[in-house]
């Protein structure tokens, strides 16, 4: 009997130790997390989020050597955050108070996150780390509170009731709402621009984000009622035109000697009552990363202060003047045949004669290439010729206003084909290549004037201004 039972239990043990124990599964250690993109390193993450390299990898052993684009890490730190972390680039015109509303975040974690210290730090294009919840979508309807205007009748004609509007808003009750004050609704269409904005804008929108030295900057503003717009951008006034769909654009150069930096973009709004509202955020403009040059053997004197900078405030004189009409349509074209040959870039740091000058190239060179080489120059676009005739540095020259701010200006031809006042069309022969002015040999000088600033021409080869 019991050597029966001792039997049953030897198999019963034997059973046990022949069945497959299930494999314990690592509990991921808590926090958020942050799916790696294209060019992230772990050293670089590790600076994002203000870690050290060694907590990274012990949070993401797994990765704690090679990561790969789609990667899952656990952000070390902000274990009492739960989510995704993604990067978002500021629009101009959002706070840090618009910012949490928008995605629900509580300002001190937001803040934390992006290490913000001042609200200044918030310049538009900022890429700004937010935390994006599982099936969580931003609030995309507004509102804004008008002058004796109370939290609920705002809530009623956004369909939802006063508690509901402070409690995702942040505010401390449904008394607390202040006249301006942009709003976030729980249902609906967006009806006001972000928190910051005055009420008067619908939205402001600025391309590119990341301004580089020589950019052509396009601001663009969609008013909710009749409003005069004027601005400042850098140090520029911006000059606004209607656009068919019933917003307004202003066009702005970037120099390109600009130091690196933050700089204020200023948006002026003149009501119909002649009272003024204004919104002012700073935006960053990065190096255009333009290499050095040596040119030798120019002409002396045209390397002479006492001639070049006469010559240059004549022409800044001569391309100040906006005139209201746009003359050209779509994107510029090439001012000369399609064999063409580019002799140096815009943007190049310039040493003439062994430093006895020092500036920028204010445009793109265009050489001939052969003795079969075509010599034509064509006007780059539709416009209005406003100089033709001969400088010391330029040479025979030929300037075209294309409306609303914007000039081209053609150097150094052999000839000159119009006059001022003609009315020229893109791919209109205007003029022979030559070696006029200040040159080492035969090219084109062509450059672009935008609002004052002589820009990079390539930006207006590739994309159509207005867009």
């Amino acid at each position: 009997m019991y050597k029966q039972i001792a039997a049953l239990i030897l198999v019963f043990l034997l059973i046990i130790s022949a069945s497959p124990v299930s494999a314990q599964t690592p509990t991921p250690p808590p926090g958020p997390i942050y799916i790696v993109q294209e060019g992230d390193t772990l050293w670089d993450i590790a600076i994002r989020f203000n870690v050290s390299l060694t907590d990274l990898q012990n949070a993401n052993p797994q990765s704690s050597q090679n990561i790969y684009v789609g990667n899952q890490l656990v952000i070390p730190g902000l274990e009492e955050l739960s989510g995704t972390l993604i990067t978002s680039p500021v629009p101009f015109g959002e706070t840090l108070r618009s910012l949490s509303r928008q995605y629900r975040m509580d300002p001190a974690v937001l803040r934390k996150l992006n290490h913000i210290v001042s609200p200044t730090e918030l310049y538009t294009g900022y890429g700004l780390v937010v935390l994006q919840q599982e099936n969580q979508s931003a609030w995309a309807a507004r509102s804004s509170l008008g002058k004796g205007d109370t939290l609920l009748e705002l809530a009623v004609r956004g369909g939802s009731d006063p508690w509901t509007v402070a409690q995702i808003n942040g505010l401390a009750g449904s008394y607390a709402g202040l006249p301006g004050d942009v709003l976030y609704l729980p249902s609906g269409a967006s009806t006001a621009a972000p928190t910051g904005l005055p009420a008067s804008i619908a939205s402001a929108e600025v391309d590119p984000l990341l301004i580089t030295q020589g950019a052509t900057v396009q601001v663009v503003v969609t008013a909710a009622q009749p409003v005069t717009l004027s601005g400042l951008l850098v140090d520029h006034p911006l000059h606004f035109f209607p656009q068919d769909d019933g917003s307004q654009v202003a066009l702005q150069g970037i120099h390109a000697m600009l130091e690196p930096g933050l700089y204020p973009l200023r948006i002026d709004i003149t009501l119909s009552d002649g009272s003024v509202q204004s919104f002012e955020q700073m935006v960053l403009v990065a190096s255009g990363n333009y290499q050095p040059e040596t040119i030798n053997g120019v002409e002396p004197s045209t390397i002479d202060p006492a001639v070049t900078e006469p010559e240059d405030e004549w022409l800044l004189a001569l391309v100040t003047p906006v005139t209201p009409e746009k003359y050209w349509q779509g994107m510029f074209q090439l001012p000369v045949d399609s064999q063409y040959c580019v002799r140096s870039n815009y943007g190049n740091r310039r040493t003439y004669n062994g430093g006895a000058l020092q500036s920028f190239h204010t445009g793109i060179d265009f050489g001939v290439c052969s003795d079969t080489h075509p010599f034509d120059i064509y006007a780059p676009a539709d416009g209005v010729i406003v100089f033709t005739g001969f400088q010391t540095v330029r040479g025979n020259a030929t300037i075209i206003d294309h409306g609303q701010g914007v000039y081209s200006g053609l150097y150094h031809q052999a000839e000159i084909y119009g006059s001022v006042g003609d009315h020229v069309t893109a791919g209109q022969l205007i003029g022979k290549i030559g070696d006029t002015g200040r040159v080492t040999g035969k090219h084109l000088h062509w450059e672009v004037w935008v609002n004052g600033i002589q820009v990079n021409p390539t930006q207006w080869l590739n994309e159509i201004f207005p867009h």
